[in-house]
């Protein structure tokens, strides 16, 4: 099983890395958002390539960040059955959750979003603004890392409720961030 258990690490750790590299940008986007508003409103300028940058900061924080969501838990859950449920039924349910609902919607959103990608780089797509920003194909490459991501943190979980199982209670998926102990090394 120290297979699985590095696997776990691995996912975790790429996941705990990419999470805090990009919630940076969350304060950016508030200096960003603040400096666009003096400008419009205190100097009535305004530039497409500005507004536009803290809209593509807020969708990329919000998928390229969602493995580490789920990484530490926040995404929606029903808690009436899951908060005082035993760690093996939490580990059942883990199981199931993510093979019934997160792994086909992630499937899907892939199948979609990948010709949608694909077009987008055959082409070099920039913002349909005049003034907007270039790159608009990379921007959109993130919802294919969106699913990668989510997916691995996805397997990570399965296979911390596949140890727990196999009763190792320390790897349940409430003790996240790389190691059971909580520590990252």
């Amino acid at each position: 099983m120290s297979g699985l258990k590095w696997a776990i690490v691995a996912i975790e750790r790429l996941n705990e890395a990419v999470g805090r590299t990009v919630s940076w940008l969350t304060l950016l986007m508030v200096f960003l958002t603040c400096f666009v508003a003096v400008l419009r409103y205190g100097f009535s300028l305004g530039f497409v390539w500005l507004q536009e940058l803290y809209i593509w900061m807020h969708a990329t924080v919000f998928l390229l960040a969602s493995g580490y969501t789920l990484l530490h838990d926040g995404h929606v859950r029903i808690d009436l059955i899951y908060g005082p449920a035993s760690l093996k039924f939490k580990a059942w349910l883990n199981i199931g959750g993510t093979l019934l609902f997160l792994f086909p919607m992630l499937g899907l959103i892939f199948w979609v979003a990948l010709p949608y990608v694909q077009l987008s780089w055959e082409r070099l797509e920039t913002s349909q603004e005049a003034g907007g920003l270039h790159g608009l194909f990379l921007l959109k490459s993130c919802m294919i890392l969106f699913v990668v991501f989510l997916a691995l943190q996805g397997i990570a979980l399965v296979l911390r409720s596949i140890l727990v199982l196999a009763g190792e209670p320390e790897w349940s998926p409430d003790s996240t961030i790389a190691e059971p102990s909580g520590e990252l090394k």
